[in-house]
C-alpha cells in the first residue's frame, strides 16, 4: 500500500504543479477542506478504493489495478533482489 501511496503523490504533486494549481484551489475541486488535501499530500491517509479512484480522476488519471498470484510476486521480488 506503501507504494500506492507513494505513486498517489507523486501524481498529485505534478498535477498540481503542471496545472499551477494551490493545494486549496485543488480542495475546493474535490469538495474537501485544504487540510484533508495536505493530510493526502503529506502520506498520512489510508482510503478506501473509491477514493484512490477518485483522487485519481481529479488529477486526470486513470488508476489500473490487477491482481497477481502471491507466489508470482514472491518470485518477482526474490529475482529483483538476489
Amino acid at each position: 500500500m506503501v507504494i500506492i501511496q507513494n505513486q498517489l503523490f507523486s501524481m498529485l504533486q505534478q498535477h498540481l504543479d503542471e496545472n499551477k494549481i494551490t493545494r486549496t484551489q485543488f480542495a475546493e475541486k474535490l469538495g474537501v477542506s485544504k487540510g484533508y488535501v495536505s493530510q493526502i499530500m503529506n502520506g498520512g491517509f489510508n482510503h478506501r478504493l473509491s477514493k484512490l479512484v477518485e483522487l485519481s480522476l481529479a488529477a486526470g488519471k486513470v488508476p489500473v489495478i490487477s491482481f497477481k498470484d502471491i507466489n508470482d510476486v514472491i518470485l518477482e521480488d526474490n529475482t529483483k533482489s538476489g
